[in-house]
């Protein structure tokens, strides 16, 4: 068995039985505990978290400051999404990337990606300190199918549209993927990209269930963080 398809195969593992939101028996509780667990990740990495007033709100950046994902601090402040990822550009361009032939959804400015999506336009309503997490809070009290959990490593996220996600780990202390940022290859590849000659992130195999709860396997491009 190659190097290749040993990694493929661990990385499918983190992400088996695929993205799921939860039960509504279970709403309170991942819910919550996502906001828990989020907030230990920005504590791990409080060099890296920021506001971003250009995105109208906060972002975590990766260890090596080639990604970074940004949630809203108000619904009308943010003036493209509201919760999304940022990644540099450079090593989609060297894989073959044209650009002009990306969709409309994925933005490329200043040598920079972003795929995202927008989850309302009320003002959240604070009753106390306005933070990151507590910013956080909000998303998932007015968009809490935006949230999901998959028990394979415990693992909690962001469903940021069209297959793209940023995720994290619920306990860091058992998980050697921290923060996780996931792509939907498709439209890369369309245009022009190679997905296996990306500098700095994984092409992979992921087994995920599909809507009638069958699992089957999709591709990802997938770019995982240990944060300690």
């Amino acid at each position: 068995m190659t190097n290749k398809k040993i990694t493929c195969i661990v990385i499918a593992g983190i992400f088996a039985a695929a993205f799921v939101m939860a039960s509504c028996e279970k709403f309170d509780v991942v819910g919550k505990d996502s906001v828990d667990s989020f907030d230990k990740v920005l504590q791990q990495a409080p060099q890296s978290v920021s506001a971003d007033p250009k995105n109208g709100g906060w972002s975590l950046a990766a260890p090596d400051k080639s990604a970074r994902f940004i949630w809203s601090r108000d619904y009308t402040e943010s003036p493209l999404h509201d919760v999304m990822i940022e990644f540099d550009a450079a090593p989609f361009i060297a894989a073959g990337l044209d650009p002009e032939k990306l969709p409309e959804h994925i933005a490329y400015y200043d040598g920079m990606l972003m795929v995202g999506r927008k989850l309302g336009d009320k003002p959240f309503k604070y009753s106390g300190t306005v933070s990151p997490i507590t910013s956080y809070e909000q998303i998932v009290k007015e968009n809490r199918e935006a949230v999901g959990y998959h028990g394979a490593l415990d693992h909690y996220g962001v469903n940021l549209g069209d297959g793209n996600l940023f995720e994290w780990a619920k306990d860091m202390n058992t998980n050697d993927k921290d923060i996780v940022f996931v792509l939907n290859p498709a439209p890369f590849i369309a245009a022009g990209v190679n997905p296996e000659k990306i500098n700095g992130w994984l092409f992979a195999q992921v087994i995920v269930d599909d809507e009638n709860g069958k699992a089957i396997e999709v591709d990802k491009i997938l770019k995982p963080f240990n944060l300690r």
